[in-house]
């Protein structure tokens, strides 16, 4: 029996999407626990945001390479490593005593990170026939923000019960099983059960060499539009929830922890509507751009709102601005979609890649800026709110960017017959 075909494919997407449920959550789990990391070692703001920093800044320096070794070595041995690599890299985080252990530990977790996407892509599409894979990545997506979402009330609760080491030890302990779950599910049963198919035929188009495409790649306009595009919708609000919202709750408005993460939750909530809803309401009108530039310009309506009420919003307006970057983010798949538009198969992968990248490299700046400010006003004034005000111009600029990147991309629609169609992947 051919493996799209057989029953096992659902362990399969099961095993993998859990994976990156639990990889997902820790990103930014230790969002949660950044005033205690400021007690316990002694550290600065500053220092704070460039321990958030340093995972994304790893993880997004790794998207492209991941995509060309994924594709010439295959995705199962990458996201089986990458697993047991974020595991440990979160059981070195609970057990560090110094700074430098903290670093090593989240430069170790983004190298795990930057495995999952595209080699779960991968692995789906070998698994399942187009129609399930375009439906299945949809859903692939949302459980990236479920994984935010654990790591919000969830993970905060399992804080308080066990502490904070070994909260974080149980759940790199659980993700290094995960890799052995992954080696058996993805390589083990598959050679017992697919004998037929364990020689794949990779002879396909001949490619073109990796600098060649890469050259070419880098110098496209659209590229560079996207790449823009996902720089100010997705890092504003991952590079935020996975280091500051939790203690701008504490300290602006003296939340308990566990009040302050269900912020977050509600942004959550946000990105896992927004993902659905704006690709369903792209596909109905037909085209990408315009439901994309009204997502981007409500995110930097949202952003500059903290400014205009001098980054203490009432408590109502909080809860819609949460949701609202929320949403903005659960949208960001439609980058993708324009990617698909854009570009062939044979290089929509790289493409996405140098999207992300963009994404994710806002995600590394956001919180080391906001750090570095509130560090600043903290020992001039000592006046927090100041901090918090004049942080959140880099996300209003950042939208900014975005949303002049979105602009300068050129829509292309594909002509069937008397009407016009966009691919939604």
């Amino acid at each position: 029996m051919e493996k799209r075909d057989s029953r096992y494919r659902w362990i399969v997407f099961v095993a993998v999407l859990f994976t990156y449920l639990l990889m997902a959550s820790q990103r930014t789990a230790p969002g949660l626990i950044t005033d205690q990391l400021m007690r316990d070692f002694n550290v600065t703001a500053s220092t704070i945001g460039l321990l958030t920093s340093i995972q994304f800044l790893v993880y997004t320096s790794l998207q492209i390479p991941m995509g060309i070794m994924a594709d010439r070595f295959g995705p199962n041995f990458f996201l089986i490593i990458g697993a047991i690599f974020t595991g440990l890299g979160t059981i070195f985080y609970s057990l560090g005593t110094h700074e430098f252990v903290l670093f090593f530990s989240r430069i170790l977790t983004g190298i795990g990170d930057a495995t999952i996407w595209v080699n779960m892509v991968l692995i789906l599409a070998q698994w399942f026939h187009t129609k399930e894979f375009v439906r299945l990545i949809g859903l692939a997506g949302m459980t990236g923000s479920l994984g935010f979402l654990l790591a919000t009330v969830p993970f905060s609760t399992w804080i308080l019960l066990l502490g904070w080491r070994a909260a974080f030890f149980s759940a790199g302990l659980l993700l290094c099983l995960c890799g052995f779950l992954l080696y058996i599910v993805l390589v083990k049963k598959p050679k017992r059960n697919f004998l037929d198919e364990s020689v794949v035929v990779t002879v396909e188009v001949q490619r073109e060499k990796t600098v060649v495409l890469l050259r070419r790649i880098f110098s496209n306009r659209q590229a560079w539009a996207l790449f823009f595009c996902h720089f100010g919708v997705v890092g504003g609000y991952v590079g935020f929830i996975s280091s500051w919202a939790v203690p701008y709750g504490m300290n602006m408005y003296e939340m308990t922890r566990s009040d302050a993460s269900q912020l977050i939750m509600i942004g959550l909530i946000g990105a896992l509507i927004g993902a659905p809803l704006t690709s369903w309401i792209s596909s109905r009108l037909e085209t990408i751009k315009r439901p994309y530039i009204f997502v981007h310009s409500i995110v930097l309506m949202g952003w500059f709102s903290f400014l205009l009420s001098n980054g203490h919003p009432s408590f109502f307006l909080l809860i819609i601005l949460f949701f609202i970057i929320g949403f903005g983010y659960g949208s960001s798949a439609l980058t993708f979609a324009a990617v698909r538009q854009s570009f062939p198969i044979k290089e929509s992968g790289i493409v996405s890649g140098v999207a992300n990248t963009g994404g994710f490299l806002s995600a590394v700046l956001l919180p080391i800026i906001f750090g570095y400010i509130l560090d600043y006003f903290q020992a001039t004034s000592g006046n927090q709110v100041d901090g918090y005000y004049y942080g959140f111009i880099a996300p209003v600029i950042f939208s900014i960017v975005g949303l002049i990147g979105l602009i300068s991309y050129k829509e292309k629609r594909q002509v069937t017959g008397d009407k016009t169609n966009i691919s939604i992947s």
